[in-house]
């Protein structure tokens, strides 16, 4: 079993580009099951600097591909979305 806490400290990267997303903030679970249903990652805006707005990136876990010891790798992963209206990511 994976705490949280450890899964918070990997830096998520996409597998197609190398890009890298940052690090986990929080897991959306299923109540009913107990299930993770998607990682939620802090996403800072680069254009606004020092002091740039963080959103919330949802990525769904059947896009993960391997949780290594430092990083977790992921596929499919769309420009993250800084408002509850853009898409959070792509689906296939």
């Amino acid at each position: 079993m994976v705490k949280l806490s450890e899964l918070q400290i990997k830096e998520v990267i996409v597998i197609e580009d190398g890009r890298r997303l940052g690090h986990i903030s929080d897991l959306e679970i299923d109540g009913d099951n107990g299930n993770i249903t998607a990682l939620v990652i802090i996403v800072k805006d680069k254009k606004n600097g020092l002091f740039g707005k963080a959103g919330e990136m949802v990525i769904p876990w059947h896009h993960i591909e391997t949780i290594g010891s430092d990083v977790i790798l992921v596929r499919d992963v769309g420009k993250p979305a800084l408002y509850p209206d853009q898409q959070h990511f792509i689906e296939k």
